[in-house]
């Protein structure tokens, strides 16, 4: 099974506020399929936009083989373990 870091969507969809969380799936999911761990949560709709994200669970998922989509891989960079 190959598993993918991404986005899940989630939110209200009546407002259409959205916040997404950080998630490990497989490959075969879509996009707001099942999960197989939450990793962190991204806020755009914020000023600045929030980003949390836990860079130990990250980090097991990464060397167990799991890739990070672009998006994901962006905002750990902009979010990088101090």
């Amino acid at each position: 099974m190959e598993v993918r870091i991404r986005l899940q969507k989630a939110g209200k969809t009546s407002s259409k506020v959205y916040n997404y969380r950080i998630v490990a799936m497989s490959r075969n999911e879509g996009r707001d399929g099942r999960n197989l761990e939450i990793l962190g949560y991204y806020d755009p709709a914020k000023k600045p936009a929030s980003v949390s994200i836990d860079h130990d669970k990250l980090q097991k998922w990464v060397e167990k083989g799991a890739q990070m989509s672009d998006t994901v891989r962006s905002l750990v960079k902009k979010n990088a373990k101090k």
